[in-house]
């Protein structure tokens, strides 16, 4: 028998053999203290916060679905481990998600990492640096699929934007710009990925790829 199937033997028996003493001892086992480790952007005092309505629920019969529910809320939550200390501890190991981009709409910021979720933003020093993408979530989740396949250098660019025909530009470190075709520009990319080994590359600032089967540098 498990350590925990054998307390809440005992618990059961305690509870159908009531006694004020019996409540004393079943009280032993309400969580006390919640421990928040290997979180480093999300502030233990502030999981804790959302945690509150977990102390002083008993331990052994403690239902983990409540603490999921409560945890993925938070969107920089990726998962989860749980470690229950007896007699009323509980260990929460977090693991949090990892911001790629920072995405604008209109006045509103989020962060988006490899998977493209969408993460609450906020202002941190950490991730200042990070590209910032003008667009929707659904557009640059297919220009984000493209970027992996043909292995482009992604800590290249500074900014990805969407113009209403669905075409995107790319400034990149140099303040380089490359303009995009509405459709069919993976050989755009791998082109310009081919002309930066190149010895003119540096000459160009501009390079125009929305006129099929041409380039346009300035």
């Amino acid at each position: 028998m498990t350590n925990r199937f054998i307390i809440a033997l005992l618990l059961l028996l305690l509870l159908t053999t009531y006694k004020s003493e019996n409540l004393s001892l079943i009280a032993k086992f309400n969580i006390k203290k919640i421990n928040i480790e290997n979180n480093f952007i999300l502030n233990d005092k502030e999981i804790q916060k959302d945690l509150i309505s977990l102390y002083n629920t008993n331990l052994i019969f403690l239902n983990t679905s409540s603490i999921k529910n409560i945890l993925i809320a938070n969107s920089f939550i990726e998962k989860f481990e749980i470690k229950k200390i007896y007699p009323n501890k509980l260990i929460i190991k977090i693991f949090e998600k990892k911001p790629i981009a920072i995405l604008q709409i209109k006045k509103e910021k989020y962060y988006i990492n490899k998977n493209i979720d969408l993460i609450d933003y906020r202002d941190l020093d950490i991730y200042k640096n990070l590209p910032v993408i003008f667009g929707n979530k659904e557009n640059f989740e297919n220009l984000y699929s493209v970027l992996k396949e043909i292995n482009f250098p992604f800590s290249l660019v500074k900014e990805f934007y969407l113009y209403e025909s669905k075409r995107w530009d790319l400034e990149i470190i140099g303040n380089k710009i490359i303009k995009l075709p509405t459709k069919n520009y993976i050989k755009s990319l791998e082109n310009f990925m081919t002309l930066r080994s190149d010895n003119s590359f540096d000459k160009y600032q501009s390079f125009d790829y929305r006129i099929n089967n041409q380039l346009i540098l300035k």
